[in-house]
Formats: structure tokens, sequence, C-alpha cells
């Protein structure tokens, strides 16, 4: 990426990414799909799951991001041994981190439940569909440290056939283990969390030989998993950001599920089957956006601020166009695309008015994500934090509260009153609109104020011996 035209050098690292991500999100599709076989009750948990379990995977995010910014930017300065170290410590972090995280996630899951409003059947489900869930999250992690890696050095192509074994293997098992098909037993919504967890356990072990092997573009040596402060500390410091811009998203994805589950399993079903088409943009956005990290890291390391400026600029406009096809195409048919996954006049009906309301603004939102892997890739990872956290924590959670709910607040001394709009479930789709343009105009103004432009490797780093 520090040479040659940009488009077709992003066009080919971002494919394999955008093909990935899109297999995964077919995974959560057939997923939805097979679960709306079995009942209203089934995709309402797994929708109000999906928020959750990702709340605990979102902290892979903060070393995704760390090690694709150091491992571009080590690449992009000609330091192969000093990307592979980190390759190394990657390793060692994910497994402690998600091993902390799945037990704690066990040992609370009843609580949790209670706490995003799970109730009834629905809760049974949930339950059955999130214990297997916390169960995989050490094979979760180890697949987003290979998959990233990869990535960082250049390898988009292999790391997407990790996704496509995972994601193959996920559609592949859904309906044997959902439905009882053949010798399977009937497991429902456990049956789902039970095929992930055989993908990502495949996937894993794929993993490790690829990084075993060495021969895409980084490799994982033995020695180089004796833990080293220094390396891990740097990990921390540039992942941190982005492990709590993922906690911003994911309790914020857990609040807006709580907020409309208050209006019914209705509702709830339309809005989980809204989220996973809006999941389609936002696979296509964020493998642009890891493409962009890339690219602006490499450049970086390789001392070429300005293009990568053109890198990220490229990848935004040809991002936004992209997605304003596929948001045209879903309003051109609402009906059809929520009634893939439910056959509930009711849950068609919510599902429209979500859509009619809120996919305009997907192309924005598609911005502001590959804006952010601009600023992972040059390992400013606060920038994308903040900018999550104003998307979600300021634009659009307190707007769902003026405009879904009926409340009134007097103020004291002054004695004003203020009054909640009292919309319904409407304010809350309103709320996803407003957080997504607001956030795309702070994030384009945010970026060109340049403040990105420094790499964050030192030279040290950038020289060390080769056979160190």
């Amino acid at each position: 990426m520090t040479t040659g035209s940009i488009p077709p050098k992003l066009a080919q690292l971002a494919w394999p990414l955008v093909l990935g991500n899109l297999l995964q999100t077919f995974y959560n599709l057939a997923d939805m799909f097979w679960v709306g076989r079995v009942s209203a009750e089934a995709v309402a948990a797994v929708s109000l799951m999906f928020p959750l379990s990702w709340m605990f995977v979102s902290t892979a995010m903060g070393l995704t991001a760390a090690t694709i910014a150091l491992v571009s930017q080590h690449v992009g300065a000609g330091d192969q041994r000093a990307a592979d170290r980190v390759v190394g410590q990657t390793i060692l972090l994910a497994i402690a981190v998600s091993s902390v995280l799945a037990t704690l996630g066990l040992v609370f899951r009843r609580p949790l439940l209670e706490l995003i409003g799970a109730r009834d059947q629905v809760f049974v489900e949930a339950l059955a569909y999130i214990e297997v869930i916390f169960l995989a999250l050490p094979l979760t992690f180890l697949f987003f440290a290979f998959r990233s890696s990869l990535q960082g050095a250049g390898d988009t192509k292999t790391a997407m056939w990790l996704v496509l074994i995972s994601a193959g293997i996920n559609v592949v098992l859904d309906p044997f283990f959902i439905l009882g098909i053949g010798p399977f037993p009937e497991m429902g919504t456990r049956g789902a969390a039970v095929a992930t967890f055989i993908a990502r356990a495949v996937a894993t072990l794929a993993g490790v030989y690829l990084l075993l092997d060495g021969r895409y573009g980084v490799r994982l040596r033995l020695r180089d998993l004796k833990p080293n402060l220094s390396i891990q500390r740097q990990l921390i410091d540039i992942g941190y950001p982005a492990t709590l811009d993922g906690w911003a998203r994911s309790f914020a994805a857990v609040a807006m599920a709580g907020f409309v589950a208050r209006f019914g399993a209705n509702a709830t079903a339309a809005y989980g089957i809204v989220v996973r088409l809006m999941s389609v943009t936002w696979s296509v956005a964020g493998a642009v956006g890891d493409a962009t990290a890339t690219g602006v890291g490499q450049n970086l390391g390789a001392k070429t601020p300005d293009r990568a400026a053109a890198v990220a600029k490229t990848a935004t406009a040809g991002t936004f166009l992209f997605i304003a096809a596929i948001a045209g195409v879903i309003l051109a048919f609402p009906a059809q695309a929520i009634g893939i996954f439910v056959d509930d006049p009711a849950v068609i009906a919510e599902g429209v008015v979500f859509l009619r309301i809120n996919a305009p603004f997907w192309a924005l939102f598609a911005g502001v994500m590959v804006i952010q892997g601009a600023f992972r890739g040059a390992g400013n990872t606060r920038e994308a934090m903040v900018l999550s956290m104003l998307s979600r924590w300021v634009f659009r959670v307190p707007v769902a509260l003026v405009l879904a709910f009926a409340w009134t607040v007097t103020i004291p001394v002054i004695g004003i009153t203020l009054s909640a709009f009292d919309w319904g479930v409407a304010g809350i789709w309103w709320a996803f609109s407003v957080g997504m343009g607001l956030s795309f105009v702070v994030a384009v103004l945010w970026f060109r104020l340049g403040t990105w432009r420094e790499r964050v490797i030192d030279e040290e780093g950038t020289h060390g011996s080769p056979t160190q």
C-alpha cells in the first residue's frame, strides 16, 4: 500500500475483507433464518443476545486494532521480525483476556439477561444460547487475533479464508442443530450457539497452522510466546481505547435492545431483523475500515502521511457510494426484506417502519466506520473511541429516551418543566438515524484536522535486528 495507484491497491486489499465480513454476516442472517423457524420468542431471544454477546467479544476489537496498527507500521517500515513479535504477544493477550471474560459471563449470565429485559420464554431461549457463546469466547478471541495479524501484514485473502471456513461450517450446521435434522437432537437457540462453537474451533486450528507456517506475511514463533511486557504494554496502550470503543457500542446496543424490549416481542423481533440487515452495511464498511487501517498504518510506517490521507479519502468515498446503493435496494423492497426472516405480519409491518426511517442514513454511518479505521491504523484509537461514544451515548441513547418514552421533569429553582415526545418505538428508530447523521459530520471534521498523521512505532523498534 506504500507505492502505486491507490484505488486498485485499496480494492485488492479490501475485497477479501469485504467478502469475509459478508460471509460472516450471511452466517448471522442464516442463524436468524433458522431460528425463525422455531418461534418468535426464539428470534427475540437471539436478537437480545446479539448485543450482549458482542459486549464481551468487543474487547477483542481492542486487540485487533492494536495488532493491525503495530504490525502494519512495522511491515511498512521494513522490520518483519518486530511484526512477528507483536503476533506472539497478541496471542498471549487473547487467551488471557478471553478466559477471564468467559468466566465472568458464565457466572453472571442470569443477572445480565434480567438486566436487558429478557422475560419468560425469551429468557429461557436466551439463556440456552448465551451459555454456549460464552464457552466459545477464547476461540473467538484467537480468531480475531489471527485475522488481525494477517491483515496488518497485508494478507487479507488468507484472513478471508479463515472467515469462509468459520461461516461456512456454521451455516451448514445450523439447521441440523437448531431443528434436529437427521440424527441430531432439536436444540433450538442452543443449537445455533453449538454450531458457532464448532465453527470457531475449526477456524482456530486453521489459524494456528497458518501462523506457524509463516508464509502468509507474519510468523508465530514459539519463543515469541514468552511474555514481553514492553510489547504487551504497547498493545494495551493502543488497544484499550478500541476496547472501550467496543464496549461503548455494545453497551449502547444493549441499552437500545432493552428500550425496544419494553415495546413487546414484535418490536424486538423487528429490531433484531433490521439490525441483521444493517449489519450487511456494517460488514462492508468495517472491512473497508480494516483495509484502510492497514493502508494508513503502512504509509505512516513508511513516513508518507499524505498518501495515508489519500487512502482514507478514497476508501470513504467508495464505501459511501456502495452502501447508498444497498440502502436504495432495501428501501425499494422493505417488506420483502423483512419477510425473508419471518412471516408474522405485525413484525414485518414494524420492520418496514424501521427501515424507512433508518436506511437513508446507512451510507453516512458507513463513512464514519471507514474514518475510524483510518484513525486506528495510525494508532490513534482514542479518536475512534470518542467517535463511538458520541454517536451512541450523545447522539443516540439520549435521543431515544427523549423521543420514545413518556416522562416529565421539572428543573429545580427555575421551575421549567420538560416533557418527552412519547413517539413509542418509532422514536427509537429515529434515534438511530440522528446518531448516524451527526456522527458523520463530526468524523469528517475531525479527520480534516490531521491529528492522526504521526506513527506510533519508534526508530529503535523499527530498525531492530531481524534475527533478534
